[in-house]
């Protein structure tokens, strides 16, 4: 029976082996989350809606002077995307709240399942009358831009005017992509998302960024200003995965509502935009509802929030004045 007792020893040394490579990763995980948090804490405070906690930035004009804007961030994000460029040159003519959507940023999850946009719309809602603004103008970007029309699509009368930058807003026929497909399953989240947080390298996030960013180079300082560290986090990277998981089907049900959208909206979009197509999305909105205005940004593509600041500035003003805010 040597050969059993040597197997017995061999599997022992694989499970202790499998162990602490488990404990390394948990642990190299955590000390890049808490250098993260540390680098880049809150800039503003949290509130309490219900049972979850809501980070919000509120810049700008005192309340009450202004008129409400609301910034929304797009996926793997947080506030801090819309603090760079957009909300300063805002500054002095709006009174502006940015969020950090549910379980990004310093926001926690609504739920394990990361979150539907109506959901999110809901709770960034009563966070948003909570701070005292009633019915603001809604900008969202990307993912924020389906976060947006499910806010006017389900609470009409607590929204002045919508600006949709890159948003998304109808069910598209590209597969979802290999690492959320991973991520945002029970294995993926379990084992893939941990490896993640300890060992993804700088360069790929830098990557990443260009290519979110393209065909315009990132500016200068943004990646230190946004924070990557914060969306490598175990918490919202899962959170980041299930929502975009679950995107397909809740934006192929709130499509159908769209009709139903009155206030005005203003939709902004780069024509080389490769990650959310301008035809698609920005043209569907604007052949579909009534109140919307199409603005189309030639050679920009995916962030025109930061290389074309003033354009998008531009349609927030005029949404305010089509509300007659200004």
């Amino acid at each position: 029976m040597t050969w059993m007792r040597s197997a017995a020893r061999m599997l022992v040394w694989a499970g202790l082996a499998a162990a602490a490579g488990a404990a390394l990763t948990l642990w190299q995980a955590g000390r890049r989350e808490a250098a993260a948090e540390a680098r880049h804490p809150p800039q503003g405070q949290v509130l309490v809606v219900g049972a979850h906690r809501v980070h919000v930035v509120e810049m700008g004009r005192p309340k009450g002077s202004a008129p409400d804007l609301v910034l929304l961030h797009g996926s793997s994000g947080n506030s801090r995307d819309m603090t760079f460029r957009l909300a300063p040159a805002l500054a002095e003519e709006f009174r502006i709240l940015i969020f950090d959507r549910p379980g990004l940023g310093y926001s926690s999850p609504l739920n394990g399942s990361g979150a539907t946009i109506r959901q999110q719309a809901d709770l960034l809602r009563q966070a948003a009358a909570q701070m005292g603004a009633e019915k603001p103008v809604v900008l969202g970007q990307s993912y924020g831009g389906a976060v947006a029309l499910a806010w006017a699509v389900d609470h009409p009368g607590s929204v002045s005017a919508l600006v949709s930058v890159s948003g998304v807003a109808y069910p598209w026929t590209t597969p979802l992509d290999p690492l959320y497909r991973v991520t945002s399953s029970r294995f993926g989240s379990m084992v893939a998302v941990p490896l993640l947080a300890a060992y993804v390298p700088d360069f790929v996030v830098s990557r990443s960024l260009q290519e979110i960013f393209a065909p315009q180079a990132v500016p200068e300082g943004y990646e230190e200003h946004f924070g990557t560290g914060l969306s490598l986090r175990r918490g919202s990277l899962r959170a980041n995965a299930r929502q975009r998981a679950n995107l397909l089907e809740e934006v192929t049900e709130l499509s159908r509502h769209y009709g139903g959208i009155t206030v005005p909206l203003e939709v902004i979009h780069g024509s080389a935009d490769d990650l959310v197509s301008p035809v698609l999305h920005a043209e569907g909105l604007a052949q579909t509802v009534d109140s919307a205005k199409l603005t189309l940004l030639e050679g920009i593509g995916h962030m025109p929030q930061h290389v074309a600041t003033e354009d998008v500035a531009d349609v927030v003003r005029r949404a305010a004045g089509r509300a007659n805010l200004r």
